[in-house]
């Protein structure tokens, strides 16, 4: 591990629970930031993890070293008519614990989960530029790469809606 002190301390993955969503949320929100990864279409908040948790709590892991939040990884079971998939939503580890093999240990257990209650194909997303990711995900065996595209048009900075809005409001008030 990057520090000697979790050399030999054994790493436990385990369903989360309640007393773990405020530590998991905090990670999260100190690892997918908007000025990283601005094109997210996935918005890291508190519902992210508090409505996987109520709705796919088997599919809600941590990683922990002596009691310390080492990592995460929240993933949904999506079944369709042909094929039921499992969906690694998103995958957290502390940046103090990284390189360490939690990640792998995370997924892996997923993983084996998901196998367990039917899921024959896995799937994930990440930011093209998050090379970390890709290439984590890659070394697992993911492939069938697909570039998506994501368009955004922030309206606050957009005059032509700022006056559309405008007019909608005005048009409303003459009613």
């Amino acid at each position: 591990m990057n520090s000697p002190a979790f050399d030999s301390t054994p790493l436990t993955i385990r369903e989360m629970s309640i007393d773990d969503i405020a530590p998991v949320f905090h990670l999260g929100e100190s690892l997918f930031t908007s000025d990283r990864y601005p094109s997210l279409y996935r918005v890291w908040d508190e519902w992210e993890v508090t409505g996987l948790f109520n709705t796919e709590p088997e599919y809600s892991l941590i990683a922990e070293i002596t009691g310390q939040l080492a990592g995460f990884v929240l993933g949904s079971m999506i079944s369709k008519p042909s094929v039921t998939y499992g969906y690694i939503i998103w995958l957290g580890v502390n940046p103090q614990m990284q390189r360490c093999g939690i990640a792998d240990r995370l997924v892996d257990r997923l993983t084996e989960r998901m196998i367990t209650d039917g899921v024959r194909f896995m799937l994930m997303d990440t930011d093209p530029a998050n090379t970390a990711a890709v290439n984590f995900f890659r070394r697992k065996g993911y492939g069938n790469e697909r570039q998506h595209m994501f368009f955004s048009l922030d309206l606050a900075e957009h005059d032509y809606y700022g006056k559309l809005i405008d007019y909608e409001r005005d048009r409303r008030d003459r009613r």
